[in-house]
Formats: structure tokens, C-alpha cells, sequence
């Protein structure tokens, strides 16, 4: 049962409060979280701030608490998430924004350098951070987002709208395209795109069997990758190779111990002109590019 948040206490005693509660729900960084959702509800960093909580404020922290300390991700309950120097609109049944997916995305800028007008590819888009974080470095870049999920369908559009107007870049950042990953190739020209980038779901059906709580809250459409975690991948380097140009990049999201299983599915697909592999911040495998050569892919 949730303790009682008060009104006409000071900011600090009900980020106290909170964070008991939280702590005791296991949450993993209960002071963070709880300062932070002191913070939406009252409008005031409780740390820099002798006000009281009113009591609607009480009212707003109590129900924020209680769906934080139910392990909903932080993310979902503030409604936005920052992503590189923006921020995007998530919520329920969209992936939420990582800083991992930021080496990603900086990683597929690079590909882009001295590119006029570059064709890019955003598959399996949710959110939209990846294409969208690519228009922030590339301005003139031409992105197509793909999203087959109607709920993160929700707020990628909005995302493609809004997430850049304040850096100058009119809406829409992205053209929106609802399709399947698995079909959408289709309608694509042979060597059309300067780039494809992606962060397919890639978890092994192990690895769902073991989520934490909050990525438990998550949509699993966007976590699943089979049996071995390699389904979408495998799709990808397939039927995808040849809608690029030659010289033109493949940029995908991996999991911290799937290099490995990356490199055979490329090679296997013909991939031999040039794959490379970054680390993120914690020096963890992250990120595969592949450019295509002059070879046949599949």
C-alpha cells in the first residue's frame, strides 16, 4: 500500500517520501527518479526550492509515485524523454528513447558526410530517434521513418512534427510510413538510399523470459527478435542490400554480445566490401555498419 504524499510539506520532505516508497518497490535508482517526479508535479527542482507541496501537486506526485512504484518507466510517466539536444513525446507501447541509440545515430551521420540530399531509411522507427536525430545532424537529409505499430505509429508522428521545429528544421522532420519491415522492401527502387539505418528488435526469446520490470512494461513487438535474437536482422541484410547504392551504408543497433552473430548474417548475405563495429559509453559492442560494395547482396 502507498503511503499518503501530503500537501503543505516542503519539496524536499515529499522527495523523501517518495523515495522510501520507491526503494522499498526495488526501483533501481529511487533517489533520481523520486526527485525528478517532484519535480513534474510541482513544477521545482526539490533540492533548490523551499516551497510547499499544494494539494494538487500531492495529488499529481501520489499517482505519479504509485504508477512509478508499480515499475512503469520513468519515461512513460513524464510523457517526453530527452534524445541528443531534443526531445521526444513517448509514452505506452512505444520503445523508449536510449543514450546507447545516440552512438547509433552519430555513428550513421558519419556515413553521411559530404552526401547532398542523402536518401535515408529509418526501419522499425518507434519513437523516431534515430531518423530524427539524423535530420538534427544532416539538415538537407531525405528520411523515411518505417513503423508498423499503430501505438508507436502515435507518437512518431508527433515526434516527426515537433521534435525539431526549435532547432530550425520545419515539420516534418521525417516522412512517416506505416509498413512491416518484412514487406516494405518491396516498394523500394534498387539503389535508392545513401543509408539504412535500424534498431530492430534484437532480444533472444531467452532474453524475454528475464526482462527487467520496466522494459517488461514495454512493447515486446519492439524487443523481440526471435528465437536467437537475429530474426530481423536477418530479414534486413537480405532483402535490403540492394535498395542501396554502392558505397551506401547499413547501420544497426546491436545487442552487447551479437557482433559476432552480425558479421556471419552479413557475410553470408555478400556483405564484403567493409563492417565495422562501435562500442557505447559503457564499451559494450552497440553499433554494425556495412557499406555495400561493388558485390551482389543476396
Amino acid at each position: 500500500m502507498v503511503n499518503e504524499i501530503q500537501a503543505g510539506v516542503p519539496l524536499r520532505s515529499a522527495m523523501r517520501a517518495v523515495q522510501a516508497m520507491l526503494s522499498a518497490a526495488g526501483c533501481p535508482e529511487p533517489d533520481v527518479d523520486a526527485r525528478e517526479l517532484v519535480r513534474l508535479a510541482a513544477g521545482q527542482d526539490p533540492l533548490l526550492s523551499e516551497r510547499l507541496l499544494t494539494a494538487p501537486q500531492a495529488a499529481q506526485l501520489q499517482a505519479d509515485a504509485a504508477r512509478r512504484a508499480a515499475r512503469t518507466p520513468l519515461q512513460y510517466i513524464e510523457g517526453h524523454w530527452p534524445f541528443l539536444d531534443f526531445e521526444l513525446a513517448v509514452g505506452e507501447g512505444v520503445l523508449c528513447p536510449r543514450s546507447d541509440t545516440e552512438i547509433v545515430c552519430e555513428a550513421a551521420a558519419e556515413t553521411l558526410q559530404g552526401k547532398q540530399r542523402p536518401a535515408v531509411l529509418d526501419l522499425c522507427a518507434g519513437s523516431g530517434c534515430l531518423g530524427i536525430g539524423l535530420r538534427r545532424f544532416c539538415p538537407d537529409a531525405q528520411v523515411t521513418a518505417l513503423e508498423k505499430s499503430p501505438e508507436a505509429l502515435y507518437y512518431l508522428r508527433q515526434n516527426a512534427e515537433k521534435a525539431l521545429l526549435e532547432k530550425g528544421i520545419a515539420a516534418p522532420a521525417v516522412q512517416v510510413q506505416e509498413g512491416d519491415v518484412f514487406a516494405f522492401q518491396a516498394q523500394l527502387a534498387p539503389e535508392s538510399l545513401d543509408l539504412i539505418v535500424s534498431n530492430p528488435p534484437y532480444l533472444t526469446a531467452e532474453e524475454m523470459q528475464h526482462l527487467q520490470p520496466e522494459v517488461a512494461k514495454e512493447p515486446a513487438m519492439a524487443l523481440d527478435g526471435g528465437e536467437d535474437g537475429g530474426v530481423f536482422y536477418r530479414h534486413i541484410a537480405a532483402a535490403y542490400g540492394e535498395k542501396l547504392k554502392k558505397g551506401g551504408w547499413l547501420v544497426l543497433e546491436i545487442g552487447c554480445a551479437q557482433q559476432a552473430q552480425l558479421r556471419e548474417i552479413l557475410a553470408a548475405c555478400g556483405w564484403a566490401a567493409r563492417v565495422e563495429c562501435r562500442r557505447d559509453y559503457g564499451g559494450n559492442d552497440r553499433v554494425i555498419l556495412a557499406q555495400r560494395g561493388m558485390e551482389r547482396i543476396c
